[in-house]
């Protein structure tokens, strides 16, 4: 299984890229305003954010999903499933959730496997087989193991600076007869642009390792193959609202919770195709 170590480096390499565009951005507010002591600001309240919803990230997420503890009388299955999974990999039980909406999905969250929740929805509760819900389970548990919160954090701390250091240039830099308007103009707007598009090329990376990382867990690719062909259009039929708190923790989720396109919708996607996830576990399975 290649795929987890290609995707590693390209999440260095984006990593890396949305530095360059932070340093580019800072260097163009230093040199064009001669305030760069507002750069630090930025960056400590990026900082601040990042620290804040990664230590409370299981809380927001949960919250956001209006979901309630699932106790194991209600499902032992699951409470069984669970449990095998975080055993096999030598990782404490997680707490466990249920969302009240009939959207098929489930996500998993927590800064480390000691604070771990995993959420599903009734809808998933009741479209997947023990099988398929077995797999989705060990594609969460995977994102935690990964510190997949960590990574998403940081990135949309980076994002938010990039995006905040922009905005000052632009209010800032217009006030300088020297500036060059369209300079500015472009860099205030492509500069967001850039970092969120990183962010998210972040976020698919992810999603294809926990891909791979959970078909490794659960020894069953094709299980989870399954799921996500049920998903896709479980997703389809029964839409989320994208709020801002959803579109908060859409990222976080098997499948991508919204109405789904093609075109530059897809480009804005927090999730790849599920064509090209359900291929690339065909291929681990040796199809």
């Amino acid at each position: 299984m290649t795929d987890r170590h290609h995707n590693g480096l390209k999440t260095t390499l984006l990593f890396a890229s949305m530095w360059a565009v932070l340093l580019g951005v800072g260097a163009l507010v230093a040199s064009g305003t001669g305030r760069s002591a507002f750069i630090w600001i930025f960056a400590a309240i990026g900082l601040a954010t990042t620290f804040y919803s990664y230590w409370n990230s299981d809380k927001l997420a949960i919250r956001a999903m209006a979901a309630r503890p699932l106790s194991e009388a209600e499902a032992p299955g699951l409470y069984a499933t669970v449990r095998e999974l975080a055993t096999a990999a030598r990782q404490p039980m997680p707490r466990l959730y249920i969302a009240p909406t009939a959207q098929p999905n489930a996500f998993a969250t927590g800064r480390d496997a000691r604070h771990a929740a995993v959420c599903v929805t009734e809808g998933i509760m009741h479209m997947l087989e023990p099988r398929e819900l077995r797999a989705v389970l060990g594609h969460e548990l995977m994102h935690v193991y990964n510190r997949d919160i960590l990574t998403s954090s940081v990135a949309a701390a980076f994002a938010g600076v990039i995006t905040s250091i922009a905005q000052f240039l632009l209010f800032f830099g217009g006030r300088d007869r020297n500036a060059n308007p369209l300079a500015l103009l472009a860099t205030a707007l492509l500069a967001p642009l850039a970092a969120t598009l990183i962010q998210l090329a972040i976020s698919r990376t992810r999603e294809f390792d926990a891909d791979e990382d959970g078909a490794r867990l659960t020894g069953d690719p094709l299980a989870l193959a399954s799921a996500l062909r049920k998903l896709d259009r479980g997703t389809a039929s029964h839409p989320l609202q994208p709020t801002q708190r959803m579109e908060n923790v859409s990222h976080m989720m098997i499948a991508n919770p919204f109405r789904g396109g093609g075109g530059v919708v897809r480009m804005f996607s927090t999730h790849p195709p599920m064509a090209e996830r359900i291929a690339r576990l065909e291929r681990i399975a040796g199809y």
